[in-house]
């Protein structure tokens, strides 16, 4: 008589190990690296009691419905883009008191703002001349001035921004919404991240942690615009959709069958299957930008950052919660040298998309419930690092929203005279995203998911909405 192994024979395997065989009998079912990449991150408990994961009703009258978060990472310089100091250029060449502050890398004196600035608007915010097109739109724009964060170090800053912590074990901001509000779209990830590469940390900023990992960000690498190429495993090779239904109704079915209780991984990970699913038709429209018009197309333009703004609008009004666009691989805007020729070049690159995106967003009425998020990590330095660069600087930065609910043509809080350290309106991370949370009818103190025996949110025990902002 034949001995079998126990998991050897299929008669002695479990619930999970049965799933995951048959899944792994999908082959190319659609996505197959975004569903390992959701399944890793399932929850390590059950959700917080009578909070229902993908609850759609939110706290309050919400603002926005999506949000679009246009990241810029490396760390812009923000008096060379919407905080002008011309004390900067008087004083350049020497170091007084209020920029001797610590930093990661030894600075010397105050280095000289190559760019000028003129009034935008009928409102007269200023902008940098760098941004001619943007400049246009200030009226629309709500600019933050006196943001600032915990460490000036790319990984913690990174965290801070995306994880509200500096450490990368905490659940996303974009997690954190869609565990709130759930996704519009049935047929589409509700958290898309576009990056033309990988920004430093990768995954661990759209990381769904102890939150199930339904809410996970999916990764989309979009410098291959083609479809099939954007999305790896975006169609099946062999099978056609029934059969492909078919078998994902007998796992759901498998899944349901009494066998010990809950499993909320397995869960997690067959509703990522059926997402995946779905995608492969969703897909194919949402991100085909040949789909549009050849005059949109020249509006946004067709560079990386380009095409990311306008997958991100067609993505929008398709249902997606959050969609959050790095604006390339690595740390494109890390200046440490040659800050001036570097920043110009990027400048370039992003003005005429940025303004492609609300224009397009306003044109279509989008605009007034999707939250558009500009910033970095952090800021940089009013002082050289080297000859010509300039080094991180976490005292006092720069953002800037527009649509969903904040005033346009306003400036919120400033830096000292030399751009350096956030002084009057000072907003922190924790505050940021309370707001943006407030936006979208959440309140971030009841946003909660009990974990390890204590509650967690996206701000910790902090934050405060900046109420100054909202229209």
């Amino acid at each position: 008589m034949a001995h079998h192994r126990r998991g050897a024979d299929p008669r002695f395997l479990n619930r999970r190990e049965l799933i995951r065989r048959a899944g792994a009998g999908f082959g190319t079912l659609g996505l197959g690296a975004l569903l390992e990449q959701s399944a890793s991150a399932a929850p390590a408990s059950a959700p917080a009691p009578g909070r229902k994961p993908g609850a759609k009703a939110p706290h309050f009258a919400p603002r926005a419905k999506r949000v679009i978060h246009l990241f810029m990472n490396g760390g812009p310089f923000q008096a060379d883009l919407f905080d002008p100091k011309p004390a900067i250029n008087k004083y350049a060449g020497q170091r007084p008191a209020e920029v001797q502050l610590r930093t990661e890398n030894v600075t010397g004196a105050l280095m000289p703002v190559a760019s000028g600035f003129r009034r935008g608007g009928s409102s007269g915010l200023e902008v940098s001349e760098l941004l001619p097109r943007f400049g246009e739109l200030m009226d629309d724009v709500c600019v933050l001035r006196g943001v600032y964060t915990d460490n000036p170090n790319h990984g913690p800053a990174l965290f801070m921004m995306n994880n509200g912590t500096i450490t990368p074990t905490r659940p996303s901001m974009g997690s954190w919404m869609l565990y709130g509000l759930g996704s519009e779209s049935d047929n589409l990830p509700g958290y898309v991240v576009l990056c033309p590469g990988r920004p430093v940390r990768f995954s661990e900023l759209w990381t769904s942690a102890f939150l199930p990992g339904e809410y996970q960000g999916t990764y989309i690498n979009h410098s291959n615009l083609k479809p099939q190429q954007m999305i790896p495993y975006l169609r099946h090779q062999t099978r056609d959709a029934e059969t492909q239904r078919r078998q994902l109704d007998l796992l759901r079915q498998l899944e349901q069958a009494p066998a010990g209780g809950a499993d909320t991984a397995l869960d997690a990970r067959v509703k990522a299957m059926e997402t995946a699913f779905r995608m492969q038709f969703a897909a194919t429209d949402a991100f085909d930008l040949a789909l549009e018009p050849q005059s949109v197309r020249e509006e946004y333009g067709s560079s990386h950052f380009s095409n990311a703004c306008l997958v991100a609008r067609r993505l929008a009004e398709r249902g997606v919660r959050f969609t959050q666009v790095y604006y390339g691989n690595g740390q494109p805007w890390d200046t440490h040298s040659s800050h001036n020729e570097q920043t110009k070049g990027l400048c370039a690159d992003i003005d005429r998309p940025m303004a492609a995106l609300l224009k397009d967003l306003k044109r279509r009425g989008m605009l007034e419930d999707t939250l558009v998020v500009w910033g970095g990590e952090f800021g940089r330095t009013p002082t050289t690092e080297g000859s010509n660069g300039r080094d991180h600087s976490h005292f006092g930065f720069t953002m800037w929203m527009a649509g969903g609910g904040v005033k346009g043509g306003y400036a919120h809080g400033a830096t000292d005279d030399f751009g350096f350290r956030a002084v009057q309106g000072r907003v922190h991370i924790h505050d940021l995203h309370a707001t943006i949370l407030h936006l979208l009818g959440l309140d971030h103190e009841k946003l909660t998911y009990r974990y390890s025996g204590r509650d967690f949110r996206l701000t910790d025990v902090y934050g405060n909405v900046v109420r100054e902002i909202l229209a």
